[in-house]
């Protein structure tokens, strides 16, 4: 069981924008009078003691992978406890690290916990990256990161790869840039964002606001 304080756990492996959602995460918890500590740490333990984790990450998969794996224990230890029931949030890249492997640079392993690949996105006539605010279109049926969103909720996306081949019931938004791109994930107590949460202003602060009251199952359904 959580304590009264929650402990908010920001993955520190080199993966950039740390003190950024940081300090999101804190004013989403003094915003909807949650009491909670928010530390950006690589430590195991205190990830192993967090009441919930999230991860942040900009630039390459591959690198970004090799981040995490450059600190002793630490993947797997966001591995045992995230099986345990701990609340994930993935940003950017560490959504993208929920997928089976990313293709960007090399072939590499993410965690497996949804299906897919990382893949270069197809959007022919638009620039990449894609940068910038867009449009979020929400999947049928409510999922709780997303409640109290506008129907013409934006996000600020930068990126140039996206989700591939993944599966609709872990789908919660997608964005349009070429065709349709996984823009919020969702599996049990695991969930990703390819938007940046920590610069989408009040969007942002709700889904985080969100998370941070979020009482998920591993299975998938929010209890």
């Amino acid at each position: 069981m959580a304590s009264a304080t929650q402990s908010i756990v920001v993955i520190d492996y080199n993966g950039g924008n740390l003190a950024s959602a940081a300090r999101a995460l804190t004013r989403a918890a003094a915003d909807s009078g949650i009491d909670a500590t928010v530390t950006i740490t690589a430590a195991p333990d205190a990830v192993r003691r967090a009441d919930r984790i999230v991860l942040p990450g900009q630039g390459a998969f591959a690198d970004c992978a090799a981040g995490l794996a450059a600190v002793p224990g630490l993947r797997q230890t966001i591995q045992e406890a995230t099986d345990a029931g701990t609340p994930f949030l993935g940003i950017c890249v560490g959504m993208q690290l929920m997928a089976e492997r990313g293709l960007e640079h090399a072939t590499t392993p993410g965690f497996g916990w949804i299906a897919g690949e990382i893949a270069a996105m197809d959007a022919p006539g638009l620039r990449l990256p894609q940068m910038g605010w867009n449009r979020l279109d929400f999947a049928p049926g409510a999922h709780p990161l997303t409640e109290g969103l506008d129907p013409d909720a934006h996000g600020y996306f930068v990126h140039s790869y996206a989700l591939r081949g993944g599966a609709a019931a872990d789908l919660v938004a997608t964005t349009d840039y070429g065709g349709p791109v996984p823009a919020i994930v969702a599996h049990g107590n695991r969930a990703g964002t390819q938007f940046h949460v920590e610069k989408s202003q009040a969007v942002g602060l709700r889904i985080l606001s969100n998370f941070l009251r979020w009482s998920p199952t591993r299975e998938g359904a929010a209890a």
